[in-house]
Formats: structure tokens, C-alpha cells, sequence
């Protein structure tokens, strides 16, 4: 009885915290639990990690990965029936047409600024913006309102926010940080603060112009960046490679 109780106000916080739309407030506990629930009730599989955190108005939610569209697409027999581009000034637009095992049709658009943009950078570009309108196509028949990761890079201050999915708990990439300029690399550095949430990357700028009198990576001393740099560099080699692994996760 009292664990169905402690069960049910478990629920109840999550509940109040996601009508916030923080999950920042919830434990890590709680955010594993949601994090599962929501699998859970789109029939995802959570071992594949579908969806991961990201920092978007100082709030902690959760955004689509490319494995979350793929399977969507799959349970809800989602098909894209075709794809309608133009040019606008410097915006490339795809229009994505798609229609579920119901029959039910929706569309979705994708752009990217393609002005200036030549040979492979523009290929590149033109086919971000395809992505982008199938995969928000995808989330819209779906009923699914997140981000999807292809956005992420053109929506102002949103940063991916590194958390243990195993656990819930939130990395203290701040830590990790001044452990990296301590005998770094500003190509790593660098790397790795767009993974930082924007008080952690605030926090880190004013380290550094304490510790080096500076408001830059590219201002810090030499002598800053020469002390173990072949170990920092293994060290996010380590990092980068552990996030494919997660995201390749069966």
C-alpha cells in the first residue's frame, strides 16, 4: 500500500513538473521514469535511445532523435508521398507530404539558408532541408510535438544537455570542462561547450577570465593549453565515441 502510494505522488510530481515544462525540477529517478513512460506510449524502444535532453529557454526537455522518426514512421505505417521545393531569397524550402496507415494526411516544411552556399555545402544544405521536413512531418502525423535534432542548430540558445540516460542524472559537464582547459585543447574545448547548458557555459567563461584574465578560448595563454594535451584529446575522443555508441544502442 505505501509503495503504491509513494507510486502514485511520484506520477504526480512528474505530472506538475512536465505542465512546466522543466524536467530539470524532476530527480533522476523521476526523469528516467518519464523518459520511459513517453517511449513507452509512442511504442518506442527507450534501449535505443530516441530521444535525448536539450536546454531551450533555460528549461530541460526532451528532443526527437533521428532513431524516433524511423520508428514512428514504422508503427504508425507513416509514408512520404512526396516532396515539393522552392527557392526564396537565400531559403532553400521543402514542403514534406506524408500520410499514415489510416489514411490521414499532413504536410510540414523544412528550410536552410543556402545564399552564398556552393558545390558540397550547398548539396549539404539542400539536403538538411529535406530531412528536416520529413522528419517534422513525421512528428506532426504522429501527433508528437518535440524538436527534432535536424532544428536544434537554428533555434536560438538551444543547447543539448548531456544526461546519463542509464540513470537520469544530469553530467557535471562543468567539472569535465575545467578539467579539459586545465591541460587543453581549444578545438576540444570548444567541442564540447555546444554540449553545455547556457548556465554552465556562463559559469565557464567566468573561470576562465578569473583564472586567465580573458573572454575567449582564444585568449587564454599558450602555456594554458600545454600540458597533457595528447591525454585531453583521448579524453574526448573517449566522450565522442561513447555518444555514437549510445546512439547506434540497440
Amino acid at each position: 500500500m505505501t509503495n503504491e502510494i509513494s507510486k502514485r505522488e511520484g506520477f504526480s510530481a512528474i505530472e506538475m513538473v512536465v505542465m512546466q515544462g522543466d524536467l530539470s525540477k524532476l530527480t533522476a529517478d523521476q526523469r528516467l521514469q518519464y523518459y520511459n513512460s513517453v517511449c513507452e506510449s509512442a511504442g518506442l524502444n527507450p534501449l535505443t535511445n530516441p530521444f535525448a535532453y536539450i536546454s531551450l529557454n533555460g528549461k530541460l526537455t526532451l528532443y526527437a532523435k533521428k532513431d524516433c522518426t524511423e520508428q514512428l514512421r514504422k508503427i504508425n505505417g507513416v509514408s512520404i508521398e512526396g516532396l515539393d521545393d522552392k527557392i526564396i531569397d537565400d531559403l532553400y524550402i521543402v514542403k514534406a507530404k506524408a500520410r499514415d496507415k489510416h489514411g490521414r494526411l499532413d504536410e510540414s516544411t523544412g528550410a536552410v539558408v543556402i545564399g552564398g552556399l556552393k558545390g558540397e555545402q550547398r548539396a549539404n544544405a539542400i539536403m538538411k532541408a529535406e530531412t528536416k521536413a520529413k522528419r517534422r512531418v513525421t512528428l506532426s502525423i504522429c501527433g508528437m510535438g518535440w524538436v527534432d535534432e535536424s532544428e536544434i542548430d537554428s533555434i536560438p540558445n538551444a543547447k543539448p544537455v548531456p544526461v546519463d540516460l542509464n540513470t537520469g542524472e544530469i553530467k557535471e559537464a562543468e567539472k569535465e570542462v575545467q578539467k579539459l582547459i586545465d591541460g587543453g585543447d581549444v578545438l576540444g574545448l570548444q567541442d564540447l561547450l555546444k554540449n553545455l547548458d547556457i548556465e554552465t557555459t556562463k559559469s565557464f567563461y567566468a573561470w576562465i577570465k578569473t583564472a586567465f584574465n580573458a573572454t575567449s578560448l582564444q585568449e587564454i595563454p599558450k602555456s594554458g593549453f600545454e600540458k597533457c594535451v595528447s591525454s585531453i584529446n583521448a579524453k574526448i575522443k573517449y566522450l565522442k565515441d561513447q555518444e555514437k555508441s549510445m546512439e547506434v544502442a540497440v
